[in-house]
């Protein structure tokens, strides 16, 4: 049997360390997803040998490498009707994730986006990773879902929007 209590979590909160804890939990995992996919996006728009057709490092070779070893290769196939235009779609989209997941706006719709990317790039790049754990890409996709389902509900430009409707409203909420 237990006995230490603690105080019950509220969204006004507590003001011990362990509420403070609690409530900045994902905060770590939000600003790495968000740094990580600015980086991945800009990377991916600076390296003048990906967004080709074809040669080392492009885009185009490297969904024909992974198209056979895919759980789907038919999004693979997709993808090769236009391989350039694949390259900068999946950049811009994780520039567009990594700054709504980064600065918390429209944080659900970002991490929605950034577990479709997650998704789809296990499903064709890392699929084949032997054992399964060994491929990044299922990781972030799973880093990705508390964001999906909880948003960024501190030190967010949704959370400001929040309280400034709630406050419009008379507090109720």
């Amino acid at each position: 049997m237990r006995t230490d209590t603690y105080p019950p979590y509220t969204h006004g909160g507590g003001r011990g360390w362990r509420d403070t804890a609690t409530r900045y939990a994902l905060l770590p995992l939000r600003i790495f997803l968000g740094v990580t996919f600015i980086y991945a996006g800009l990377d991916k728009l600076t390296d003048s040998a990906f967004m080709k057709d074809g040669g080392a490092g492009s885009i185009g070779d490297t969904m024909r490498a992974v198209r056979d070893s895919s759980a789907i290769p038919a999004l693979v196939d997709l993808a090769l009707k236009n391989p350039v235009g694949f390259g900068y779609a999946i950049a811009l989209g994780e520039l567009a994730v990594g700054i709504g997941v980064l600065i918390g706006l429209l944080t659900r719709l970002a991490a929605l986006g950034g577990a479709l990317i997650s998704l789809s790039l296990w499903l064709t790049v890392s699929w084949a990773s032997d054992p399964y754990y060994y491929g990044n890409d299922l990781i972030y996709l799973m880093a990705w879902l508390p964001f999906v389902l909880a948003g960024a509900p501190y030190l967010s430009l949704d959370a400001l929007w929040h309280n400034r409707r709630r406050q419009r409203a008379g507090g109720l909420d």
